[in-house]
């Protein structure tokens, strides 16, 4: 089973309907989709530096914001099915569909280490991997991506989250990162084709 985290940015890029069509076609039973906040979560940042409001409440508004860009993707692709629990995914995945995750799970009352912007989508995706046991964690990103960096320097250099790195030390699956032009790569792994990817 593998988790695909489809980069904020892409739910505003013509390609989001391919992703979302090979996901579907090829990840049915396998693959759960992970979508980033996008453009709603960069709102979120806007109302909180004009208003000054808590973490905890930029935190939740955010994962409203990854649930509304996995509405969408499920609006615009309906063989994806979405689920919010483990136990979800799981039936959606043994019934041969690709699942797209609803992170209402983590919604939070009050602060905690994994409510603040360091911790993003991306994050969320490596702790969802690893609860799932996923086989693989497919992260696609739509900036220029150094295939021969370490995640730590990707995460110091904002292509992914600040925490990325540490919570992902340590993974029983490998971590690849992609550029959202590398469909026909990530088609090739799913079918069993493909070369080695770049791994972290």
């Amino acid at each position: 089973m593998w988790v695909v985290k489809l980069g904020g940015s892409l739910t505003a890029d013509p390609l989001l309907p391919q992703w979302l069509a090979l996901l579907a076609q090829l990840g049915g039973g396998r693959v759960t989709v992970v979508c980033g906040g996008g453009r709603f979560a960069d709102e979120v940042r806007h109302a909180q530096a004009l208003w000054q409001f808590d973490d905890v409440a930029a935190h939740n508004m955010a994962v409203l914001a990854m649930a509304q860009n996995a509405y969408m993707a499920q609006s615009l692709n309906p063989q994806l099915q979405l689920a919010s629990t483990e136990n979800e995914i799981r039936r959606v995945l043994h019934g041969g569909h690709a699942a797209v995750w609803l992170p209402m799970e983590w919604m939070r009352t009050q602060a905690d280490a994994l409510a603040n912007w360091d911790v993003t989508a991306d994050s969320m995706a490596v702790h969802l991997a690893r609860q799932l046991n996923a086989e693989r964690l497919v992260m696609v990103k739509s900036c220029a991506i150094d295939g021969s960096a370490t995640l730590a320097k990707l995460s110091q250099e904002g292509v992914l989250d600040r925490r990325f790195a540490a919570i992902a030390a340590g993974a029983a699956f490998p971590i690849s990162i992609v550029h959202k032009s590398a469909l026909d790569s990530v088609r090739s792994l799913l079918i069993g084709t493909a070369g080695q990817m770049d791994m972290h």
